[in-house]
């Protein structure tokens, strides 16, 4: 008798048909972003135009694959941020059900991390490797340059933070080490040999200590998709439907990782603005945007040019910005909003009065009921605000500027990570070097020779390793660490109370260490808040160095903390949001575009590219000022011009204006 196989997961009807869905989604869309969110097998490139409702469109598809049969696991969801992933699939779960939870999403690395956690053996790593943030890697680096006796040389060697960024520009951007610092770093090319061989130290350092740092994660994904076909079909066939967002920042890292992905299909949206290209210096690539078509044949193009946040005189004025730009996707920006001010450029004489000027007219705005949350002050870079800071603050305007320090970034919070890091890999020799470094009484030798012990085999946290701890280091406060860090080690005990028993060794060490110890409390406080929200102590370490809480507690508040502010930030801070009213500041050529770009002709373009991002956050008012007669120290010369991006610009799209000192 023949036998018929029941499959455990029987399969689902692959459906078009719109009566049986339960969204109406041409209803809900506009014409191009239906045609997107219907797309169904195949690749497809979405160019999205500033406010033209990407994350819409791709919430809407999610929902509108899981409804057309699509399984749900099937679904891979790559983003830039995992607060944007959360986002979309929570939106797609109120336009839908439940079914939604069972998407994957995520950032490119929360993606690495968990494939390679399943088969880290397969490049010679275990499943338990720690993760180092960028501190921590300057650390490490830092310790080999210092073993290597390249810290003492007579001729200046880098310093460990910029070998970090040599070394990570290498790996993003896929260019040879030495390329990058003829480059980027001309300074140091006679010591290319020593920098190289430190890069292979360091390499050598992650492999036998079991660490990856955060570059390590797409390099090492790309490595096992590449070299292991097996596994490549696998997981291949495991996501059938591949999304991408903010495809225009992503490195040839992670173009690799998606067409491997890819392998036995060709389903893949990427959804992206090749005119909101401006990471370049994080390693982000221009060309992946573009050569899409290429690399994917048939790749069907799909514009989404409805703008729902700028009234049209902003997006006329944007259009012609972007129009001159040497290569793009053409496309023209419309809104329903017809009427609204014409953008303004606005000419004064010094920097003085450029301030004095933003701060009336912010006070002006707010009597007549734009709230100072829907004002934002932008600037190409971050020290083009400090005289508007005084002039804010002598007009008691409050405000907040976005690219302080971060929590994870702070030296007490890292302090905190340090021990915990230690409970959860005790061979974890960075976190070691400090908080022996910690302790009243050692000193950098006496903690290199407890870590060359802990690289022979020790582990401190057994209680028969005190006599040799004893015998290498006399610390009166050894001792009471080693306790605390054994309490904390049992597995029983949840990250809160861990954190928690943690304060009370760490707090007086944090009173006695930092002067302004009160307001570091804010953030530790913070941190056991997000500890307590954690059921496993790997889980948490693993999260802060992928997706680490964006602000100290002190950052995110302005003096006072008010209810109310303005926003000041550099532009790449700023991409993504949008308020009622934008100043874009120092817009005299020299400082936008900055002098340096004018060497090469893509950095140029990428210039061209964060003023549009600029003004493209604008959604009622847009205010272009620029002061004259400026020394520029660097050139020796006077900076009086405005951006030559407004070069060409017809008067209709922009209202220009001098500003003259009252009597």
């Amino acid at each position: 008798m023949k036998k018929i196989t029941l499959k455990k997961s029987p399969l689902t009807l692959i459906t078009s048909d719109e009566s049986r869905f339960r969204i109406q989604y041409r209803d809900e869309l506009n014409e191009s972003q239906y045609e997107a969110a219907a797309h169904l097998e195949g690749p497809a490139l979405v160019v999205a135009g500033a406010g033209t409702g990407k994350t819409r469109t791709l919430t809407y598809r999610v929902a509108r694959l899981i409804e057309q049969g699509i399984r749900p696991e099937s679904i891979l969801l790559l983003t830039f941020t995992r607060k944007a992933s959360r986002e979309m699939l929570r939106r797609a779960s109120l336009l839908l059900d439940e079914r939604t939870e069972r998407v994957s999403g995520g950032t490119f690395h929360s993606f690495a991390n968990m494939i390679l956690r399943q088969y880290a053996g397969e490049i010679g790593y275990s499943s338990s490797f720690t993760i180092l943030d960028q501190g921590d890697s300057e650390d490490v680096i830092n310790i080999l340059r210092t073993r290597a006796g390249l810290a003492t040389k007579k001729k200046r060697f880098p310093k460990k933070q910029t070998l970090q960024r040599m070394y990570s520009a290498s790996v993003n951007t896929l260019t040879p080490l030495d390329l990058v610092i003829a480059k980027d770093f001309p300074q140091f090319s006679e010591q290319i040999d020593e920098i190289e061989q430190l890069a292979q130290a360091y390499v050598g350092y992650k492999r036998q200590n079991n660490v990856m740092d955060y570059d390590d994660l797409l390099v090492n994904l790309v490595t096992l998709l590449e070299k292991h076909e097996g596994i490549r079909t696998k997981l291949s066939d495991r996501y059938r439907h591949i999304m991408v967002d903010e495809y225009q920042d992503t490195n040839r890292l992670q173009a690799r990782i998606v067409r491997q992905l890819a392998a036995t299909h060709s389903n893949v949206m990427v959804v992206g603005d090749d005119s909101q290209s401006i990471y370049s210096f994080r390693g982000a690539n221009f060309r992946n945007i573009m050569d899409f078509p290429k690399d994917f044949d048939g790749a069907r193009v799909i514009k989404l040019e409805e703008n729902y946040r700028s009234t049209q005189p902003i997006l006329d004025f944007t259009n012609e910005i972007i129009r001159m730009a040497a290569e793009k996707y053409s496309k023209t920006l419309f809104t329903r909003k017809e009427s609204g001010m014409t953008p303004a450029l606005i000419a004064m004489e010094g920097e003085n009065t450029q301030s004095r000027f933003i701060a009336q007219h912010i006070l002006e705005l707010r009597e007549e009921g734009v709230p100072l949350k829907e004002i934002a002050v932008l600037f190409r870079a971050g020290y083009h605000s400090f005289d508007l800071e005084i002039e804010l603050a002598r007009s008691n305007i409050p405000y907040v500027k976005f690219g302080g320090l971060k929590l994870m970034e702070t030296a007490h919070i890292k302090d905190l990570l340090a021990y915990l890091r230690i409970v959860e890999n005790p061979k974890d020799i960075v976190s070691w070097t400090r908080v022996l470094l910690l302790c009243d009484g050692v000193g950098p030798v006496t903690a290199e020779r407890v870590t060359n012990e802990i690289v022979a085999g020790l582990n401190p946290l057994h209680e028969r390793a005190d006599d040799r701890i004893r015998q290498l280091a006399r610390g009166e406060e050894i001792p009471a660490m080693l306790a605390m860090l054994r309490e904390i080690a049992g597995r029983g005990v949840a990250p809160g109370d861990k954190v928690e028993r943690l304060l009370r060794y760490y707090t007086p060490v944090l009173k006695a260490r930092y002067d302004d110890h009160p307001k570091r409390m804010k953030d530790l406080e913070m941190f056991q808040t997000i500890a307590e929200r954690y059921s496993q102590l790997a889980i948490m370490l693993t999260d802060m160095a992928l997706e680490p809480p964006n602000e100290s507690v002190e950052d995110l508040l302005p003096e006072g903390h008010e209810d109310e502010y303005v926003t000041l930030s550099t532009i790449h801070s700023a991409k993504g949001l949008e308020w009622n009213s934008v100043f874009v500041m120092y817009l005299v050529d020299g400082r936008f575009p900055v002098s340096a770009a004018a060497e090469d002709m893509e950095s140029m373009e990428e210039e061209r590219r964060l003023f549009y991002v600029a003004c493209t956050r604008a959604k009622q008012r847009l205010y272009l000022t620029y002061p004259t007669n400026i020394y520029d120290r660097a050139t020796g010369t006077i900076l009086s011009k405005p951006s030559r991006f407004l070069d060409g610009v017809e008067e209709q799209l922009l209202e220009g204006f001098v500003v003259e000192q009252e009597d």
